[in-house]
């Protein structure tokens, strides 16, 4: 039986900061203007890295943990910005599915569609997507966030009573900071959630090489003219510790 050694990418340096704090035994290696961090949670083997931002960024940063370090599964933890209206900030999103929305290679294929592979759509591990729903709904059920993150902060964003919502997630090498964008978007692709820039490509690298992946986003902006006000402030306050407060209770289903 292969050893299980778990990835786990974050799309920026304040997302896995609170993850590498996880760690037991850590060191580090630079590789590819990437620093990885390798150590244990709950005694798994475990490598944590800030992949930079963007389609191309994320795929070779999951290409090298599956070619250098051998991993066994992939979990990225990230935010991105929300496309279907009932979605709130500090509501969190697993990808069921992944799509790039800026793939189109028409007429040769139909849009969104991936050359040679004749794939739209990417889809996630059903063991590993339960798993992780499953300690998501603990964290929100024991109000655990709570705990690590200050009351003042979770207010600023009216963040009380968090969701987990299954679905579709959309990426591309866009930040959505215009309304007409997300409506062009929701629009054409009427099942996605969400829109980031990193799960789709990451998605495609983990099916071309069969290893489970999982696709974590927590909303941190409506996808709008609100957006470049609210992410930075969400980034530097409290997706880091969300990340973490899951993450800690998605190894204690393993």
């Amino acid at each position: 039986m292969k050893k299980r050694t778990i990835g786990i990418m974050g799309a920026m340096p304040e997302e896995i900061e609170g993850v590498v704090a996880l760690l037991t035994n850590c060191t580090k290696l630079s590789m590819g203007k990437r620093t990885y961090f390798l150590g244990q949670i709950n005694g798994i083997d475990t490598i944590v890295v800030f992949s930079r931002w963007g389609k191309v960024a994320a795929a070779t940063t999951a290409t090298t943990l599956i070619h250098e370090f051998k991993i066994t599964e992939l979990l990225f933890t990230g935010v991105a910005g929300a496309i279907n209206a009932d979605l709130k900030i500090g509501d969190i999103v697993l990808g069921k599915r992944l799509i790039q929305h800026d793939m189109d290679a028409r007429p040769l294929m139909p849009q969104y569609e991936i050359p040679l592979l004749s794939q739209t759509y990417f889809e996630s591990d059903t063991t590993d997507l339960g798993r992780a729903a499953k300690a998501i709904n603990t964290v929100f059920e024991n109000k655990s966030l709570h705990a690590v993150i200050g009351y003042k902060e979770l207010m600023e964003f009216n963040i009380t009573q968090p969701r987990l919502v299954i679905g579709d997630i959309a990426s591309g090498d866009q930040f959505f900071s215009r309304t007409e964008q997300k409506q062009a978007l929701n629009t054409q692709l009427p099942n996605v959630l969400c829109v980031e820039m990193e799960g789709a490509p990451v998605a495609q690298v983990c099916y071309e090489y069969e290893v489970p992946f999982i696709i974590m986003r927590t909303i941190s902006d409506t996808a709008d003219d609100k957006s470049h006000i609210d992410f930075p402030f969400f980034i530097k306050n409290i997706s880091s510790k969300y990340a973490a407060e899951i993450i800690k209770n998605i190894y204690e289903q393993f």
